[in-house]
């Protein structure tokens, strides 16, 4: 549990933010609701981007549209990977995360650049950067389901699932998060000024979960099947525990 807790702060949470011991105890279940990831001086270090299924008509629609979006940050500023979660009941998010705090008037202005220069369809909020939000690994109050962070690999397989009916394992967690890196000052910096309407991406290479060209190193570009993912986890002395995630007809 210490890995996890110590991986969300790192990405997520600004010096003296958040107290690892409620981290600790949202991630046993023992707290539910949201977390604020503003600071009391108005700051963040994390984006996160929903992808609810509700919003499309169209079947798996938003894990589409999350592929797109990730591919377009990491092929049009040059971001590092983002995070990738399952909601306890509406879907996907995004994680991006940010090296040092930005001023949430920033976090807002990107999230409405992004929608507004690139992918239309984007459920952008006006208190987006301002709203608390539902922290993985993390039990919904009213369902009792789970959200978690995913490997990018797995997506497609929780299209039709709203969270997981079980606490996913805390190494499994951290060992997802361990890869991710933050985006640098001067990366966002950049990518804050010059929002343009991203390029014609390659996506069905996206939607299809191969490499697109130059991206075999992206995480979420990667061909990655599920001996892939337990072949990682065992590398850092890792048992999967994964029955519970994965136990689907078209996986076995």
């Amino acid at each position: 549990m210490e890995k996890l807790i110590a991986q969300l702060m790192r990405l997520y949470m600004a010096a003296g933010q958040a107290e690892p011991g409620l981290l600790t105890r949202r991630a046993l279940g023992e707290l539910t609701g949201p977390v604020a990831l503003a600071t009391a001086d108005g700051m963040t270090r994390a984006i996160v981007i929903p992808f609810d299924k509700a919003r499309y008509q169209e079947e798996g629609q938003h894990w589409t549209r999350l592929c797109e979006v990730a591919h377009a940050l990491q092929a049009h500023y040059d971001f590092p990977a983002p995070g990738v979660s399952i909601s306890a009941a509406s879907g996907f998010r995004l994680w991006l995360s940010l090296a040092a705090p930005v001023p949430l008037a920033q976090a807002q202005q990107f999230l409405e650049g992004l929608r507004d220069t690139a992918f239309p369809d984007l459920a952008i909020a006006p208190d987006a950067a301002t709203r608390p939000v539902e922290l993985p690994p993390c039990r919904d109050l009213d369902s009792g389901r789970w959200a978690a962070f995913i490997h990018p690999g797995m997506g497609a397989s929780f299209i039709d699932e709203p969270g997981l009916e079980m606490a996913p394992p805390p190494l499994a967690q951290a060992a997802f998060l361990e890869q991710l890196e933050s985006i640098g000052p001067e990366q966002f910096k950049a990518a804050l000024a010059s929002m343009q309407p991203a390029p014609n991406l390659d996506l069905p290479a996206v939607n299809s979960g191969r490499p697109a060209p130059g991206a075999t190193g992206d995480l979420l570009l990667r061909d990655a099947t599920l001996e892939d993912i337990v072949r990682h986890l065992h590398a850092k002395n890792i048992e999967p525990t994964f029955r519970h995630l994965l136990d689907r007809p078209e996986l076995g």
